[in-house]
């Protein structure tokens, strides 16, 4: 029996283009069995693709762009949360 199970990647980029440097990610697989490690942010050093774009041609979707932000007068170089996030997802096949 087949079943359908969804994979969702988080890209952090430096800066809105797609094509820009992946500075942060995370993945959720849910192919993996409940109790098995999922992969976790700062696993490894190197990026799981280097540019949402090289994602997207790996056959990843894009289900979130990243919202520009608001940079007030006097607060532009306040640290904060990642600025550039984008969301994509993949849908897997699995025989159970």
């Amino acid at each position: 029996m087949s079943l359908t199970r969804q994979k969702i990647l988080i890209l952090h980029s430096s800066d809105p283009d797609l094509e820009s440097r992946t500075v942060a990610w995370a993945l959720y697989d849910s192919t993996i069995p409940k109790g098995q490690l999922q992969m976790n942010t700062g696993d490894s050093n190197e990026p799981i693709y280097g540019s949402v774009l090289d994602a997207m041609r790996d056959g990843w979707n894009v289900i979130q762009l990243p919202t520009m932000p608001i940079f007030r007068t006097g607060f532009e170089h306040d640290q904060g949360h990642l600025p550039y996030e984008t969301v994509l997802e993949k849908k897997v096949t699995i025989d159970e």
